[in-house]
C-alpha cells in the first residue's frame, strides 16, 4: 500500500510541514510505503492549463506519485480562510483520474485564531471535486501544538494525527480489498 502526503505550504518555516512530516512516520511505522510531496520543497510552475506544464520533471513527480498513492493524506495551512494557493495549484496538476475512489485524510496548521476550519471545508471540497473519499474526521494544529522548530510536540495533537493515519489506511486496506475482488 502507498499513501501519498502532501505537506501543502510554500513557506520555509513551516508548521503544515510539521504535520505532515509527523503523519508520514506514522505511516511508515504502520509498514505503509511513504511518497512524500512537498509543495514548500517540490515548486511547481503556475497550472495554466497549458499541455507542456506535464514535462515538468516536478509535475511529473507530482503525477507520478498521485498515480501510484492508494490514498492521501494533505495538509495546509489556513490563508485568508482558505487552503494555500500553492497547494491548490498543485491539485489543479492532478484531477479524478489520480483521486477517485481514493480515500484522504485532511489536516490543516491555523494561526490566525480562526480555528483552521474555513481550510478545512475548502479542502475537503476541492478532494470531493476530484472524487477523492475524503475522511470524516479531520484535524487542527495550533501555535501552541509545535515546538521552535516546528515539529508537531503536543500529545494530543500527536495522537489526533495518528488516530487519522490508522483511519486512512483501514479505509484505503478496504477499498483495496473490495477493488480486488
Amino acid at each position: 500500500m502507498k499513501i501519498m502526503v502532501i505537506a501543502g505550504s510554500p513557506t520555509a518555516e513551516s508548521r503544515t510541514r510539521g504535520i505532515a512530516q509527523f503523519a508520514a512516520e506514522s505511516l511508515k511505522q504502520m509498514n505503509v510505503e511513504v511518497l512524500y510531496f512537498d509543495v514548500g520543497m517540490d515548486k511547481l510552475p503556475l497550472f495554466t492549463g497549458d499541455a507542456t506544464t506535464a514535462q515538468n520533471e516536478t509535475v511529473k513527480k507530482l503525477a507520478e506519485y498521485a498515480e501510484q498513492a492508494d490514498g492521501f493524506f494533505v495538509t495546509s495551512p489556513e490563508y485568508h480562510s482558505g487552503i494555500s494557493g500553492a497547494l491548490k495549484n498543485a491539485l489543479d496538476f492532478l484531477g479524478g483520474k489520480h483521486f477517485k475512489n481514493k480515500p484522504s485524510a485532511i489536516a490543516v496548521a491555523a494561526g490566525g485564531g480562526k480555528g483552521g476550519m474555513n481550510a478545512l471545508t475548502n479542502l475537503r471540497t476541492v478532494l470531493r471535486g476530484v472524487y477523492s473519499l475524503v475522511l470524516p474526521d479531520q484535524f487542527v494544529a495550533d501555535p501552541v501544538n509545535f515546538d521552535e522548530g516546528n515539529v508537531l510536540v503536543d500529545e494530543l495533537a500527536q495522537t489526533r494525527v495518528r488516530e487519522l493515519t490508522v483511519q486512512l489506511k483501514e479505509l484505503t486496506e478496504a477499498i483495496s480489498v473490495k477493488q480486488a475482488k
